[in-house]
């Protein structure tokens, strides 16, 4: 499984941690970096992550900036992209369930690696339960302009 990450500069020490951890359990990672916690701009790096989520260069993709809600906009703002900044383990299993969600985004100002790691791995174990009023809604939100 191919994974991509990308952070700011608050969200650089979760990222080469999660990097470690996920490489650790023979994931295929993809840094977009930040490389250093030099202050940096998060739309540069949630849009690489989506756009190698969107273009299918990765599976999985992973944005961290302080709050995590910075990079979860900027994530949204590529099309075709379905970033979550999941704060709690049911919002990381429904954003996948309900909304096909590929990109999941952390707040490193509140969240810890192993809470991270938690909520990453219900994410990508968690199917699309699909069915025709789901896909409708996933229509829509693409067709958003």
């Amino acid at each position: 499984m191919i994974i991509s990450i990308g952070s700011d500069h608050r969200g650089f020490g979760l990222k080469e941690e999660l990097i470690k951890k996920l490489k650790s359990e023979s994931f295929t990672v993809i840094d977009f970096g930040t490389d250093s916690d030099a202050s940096v701009d998060y739309p540069d790096y949630a849009e690489s992550v989506a756009g190698s989520v969107v273009s299918g260069k990765a599976d999985y993709g992973i944005a961290i900036c302080g709050s995590g809600i910075g990079v979860s906009i900027a994530a949204n703002k590529v099309k075709g992209a379905r970033a979550v900044n999941a704060t709690n383990e049911n919002m990381a299993e429904m954003s996948r369930k309900h909304n096909d969600a590929r990109i999941i985004c952390f707040g490193s100002d509140f969240i810890d690696k192993e809470t991270a790691l938690k909520y990453f791995r219900i994410f990508i174990s968690t199917d699309f339960e699909g069915g025709e009023r789901h896909e409708r809604r996933i229509n829509k939100l693409n067709n958003i302009k």
